[in-house]
């Protein structure tokens, strides 16, 4: 469904990406991870064509994103950012149905039966029918998330990038959230390419890893094979295996 091939991205004359190349099958879910400053949040922006300046080849479906009107673009493809600001204090709901646009023809057009369903069936899913008329810069930090993470699925595309999308929830709903894109990759055929920090998560619910490191996927692969210790303290500089099991120990009884 998407593939890129010898993606190199950054801003002005830096490439903070160099030659990345990387396959997403429907179904899948790709984790991509590694430390601050890596590059992470520039290859999801470099894969939507959101990225200053790209170079390389983004394909989904066999076209090139380059060839995509943004309209149509944004029917394939989708992406939450890590700092989502409000700017008006638009409505849980309003907010939500905005991602509706994409599947709009022409100006002004008012939701159709089907928006409204699928508006309605993804706040319910992210439980959050109850403030669905409330402003949401009356909203905590986890629910403005919650709605932000709902726009984005709202759009309904058929690849999901997500960066850093647990960011402010807590532990009840970054599970939840992780179990409904399962699902929803399952039941739709989608794809989810996802920023995490947390490789408690990775590992929990994504079978494939991308790890990065100074601009580069050093390597993709299965989860467990990738979360070696060696590796991890290669690209994060701590024994990370050995502080996880130390933590483990503590939850003994």
């Amino acid at each position: 469904m998407l593939e890129c091939e010898n993606l190199y991205a950054g801003y002005e004359d830096t490439d903070v990406i160099q030659n990345i190349s990387l396959k997403v099958a429907s179904g899948d879910m790709l984790c991509v991870t590694g430390p601050n400053g890596c590059g992470k949040s520039t290859l999801l922006k470099a894969l939507c064509a959101l990225s200053p300046r790209i170079k390389g080849s983004v394909k989904i479906n066999g076209e090139e994103t380059s060839n995509f009107k943004r309209k149509e673009l944004a029917r394939k493809i989708a992406l939450m950012t890590q700092v989502s600001s409000v700017y008006f204090p638009y409505t849980v709901y309003e907010t939500t149905a905005m991602s509706r646009y994409a599947h709009t023809k022409g100006f002004f057009k008012t939701l159709s039966l089907k928006d409204k369903e699928v508006i309605n069936e993804t706040l319910r899913k992210l439980e959050l029918e109850s403030v669905k008329d409330k402003l949401i810069n009356e909203l905590s930090g986890g629910q403005l998330q919650r709605v932000f993470l709902a726009r984005t699925m709202a759009q309904d595309p058929d690849i999901i990038l997500l960066d850093e999308p647990t960011n402010h929830l807590d532990l009840k709903h970054q599970i939840e959230l992780l179990e409904y894109l399962c699902e929803w990759v399952k039941t739709g055929l989608k794809s989810v390419i996802g920023v995490f920090h947390d490789l408690n998560l990775a590992l929990s619910f994504f079978e494939t890893t991308a790890l990065m490191h100074q601009g580069k996927i050093i390597e993709t692969g299965g989860t467990k094979k990738i979360f070696t210790e060696e590796k991890i303290k290669k690209v994060y500089g701590i024994n990370i295996q050995k502080f996880m099991l130390s933590s483990l120990e503590k939850w003994k009884v």
